[in-house]
Order: structure tokens, then sequence, then C-alpha cells
């Protein structure tokens, strides 16, 4: 058992040492889209439904590890992966792999510009690409998730969602009567209005 265990500790190191090398040179994120490097199993890690990173069970404490790793996760279909120039390990991701934890409104109305920050300190701008997504929840509610590079998501943190609530309006959309927010010139439905205002 230690020999595996070593050896896993030698695939994250090598891993970490990659991904280093690999951004080195990038002023901003690696080029993931661009490496096609072959497959070398999974890893034993976990991005938990919360934006935690588990490593064989045990957290990530090291904010500027996981960072690292956020910049060369990719999605292929339903399956996650960290990529570098020569290898491809897949990882475990229990919702989305981000969480939009931090929220900043520009402007009113038709000039509204929003930006949320991720738990990996990225800021992303809500527009037509980075739109938001509602999606039902198990309670009932809805689950507001943002778009943050190819096909990666952030879940909006629920108190954010409440401000997001907090911003809606009413708006005509082919026809239908739909409630949600505007930024950046786009209108982000959330849900049918007359099933909004039966709610509240």
């Amino acid at each position: 058992m230690a020999n595996q265990g070593q050896s896993k500790n030698r695939g994250l190191d090598g891993l970490t040492a990659a991904a280093r090398n690999a951004g080195a040179a990038q002023k901003g994120l690696p080029p993931v889209h661009l490496w096609n490097p072959p497959f070398c199993g999974d890893l034993d890690i976990r991005i938990a439904s919360d934006g935690t990173w588990f490593y064989m069970g045990t957290p990530i404490g090291r904010p500027a590890l996981v960072r690292l790793f956020s910049t060369i996760l990719k999605r292929e279909g339903d399956k996650h992966f960290l990529v570098t120039p020569v290898e491809k390990v897949g990882i475990r991701v229990d919702d989305a792999p981000f969480m939009a934890v931090e929220m900043q409104t520009e402007g009113e109305g038709n000039h509204r510009v929003l930006s949320f920050r991720t738990n990996v300190d990225d800021w992303v701008r809500c527009d037509a690409a980075h739109g938001l997504r509602f999606e039902q929840a198990a309670d009932g509610g809805l689950t507001p998730y943002l778009h943050v590079r190819s096909d990666l998501w952030a879940k909006v943190t629920r108190a954010l969602y409440y401000d997001l609530v907090d911003m809606g309006e009413e708006r005509m959309v082919d026809g239908q009567p739909m409630f949600g927010v505007e930024s950046a010139d786009e209108f982000f439905a959330m849900a049918d209005a007359e099933q909004v205002r039966a709610a509240l």
C-alpha cells in the first residue's frame, strides 16, 4: 500500500511540475484546447459541489495549487480532465468545477453589466459569451450557473442567486412572459414569469 501511495504522490507531483512548466510561458491561461496528449488514467482528485478540491479524500489546502490545477482543467463530454502537453488524467467533478462567490454590478437597467469572481479568483464578465443558465434544484428552487470558458461552468452561490432575483424583471421571450436578469445587453431568463408570481 505504501508503494501505491508513493506512486500516486509522484503522479501528483509530476502533474504539478508539468502544469507549472506549461503555464510558465503563458501570459494568460494555457491553451489546453490545443493539447491532445495520451490519456494516463484517472487521478484521485475530486471537486465537491461546494468547489472544494480533494486529493485522495483530503482537501487540498493550498489555494495556489488549486488555482494552478484550475488553469489546466478541460471538459470533454461529461468528463473532466487535467491536461498538460504530455499527459491527460481524469478527475471527478460532483457538480460544476467552479463556484461564483462574488458579484459586481456596473450600470443600471439596459446598461447593467454583471461580473463574477470565482473561487479561484478569476473574474468573468456576464455577457453573450459567458451567459447564465438556471436549472431546477432538488428543493424546487433554481440553481444558477455561469459559463466560465470552454464548457466549464461555475455554480453561483445561493446568496448571489437571491441578489439576481432582487434585480430581476419580466420580459417577453418568444411570446412568453419570462422572469430574468439583464447583463451586457443580454437577457438571461430564469423561469416562467407566471410561476414566479405564483411563488411570491
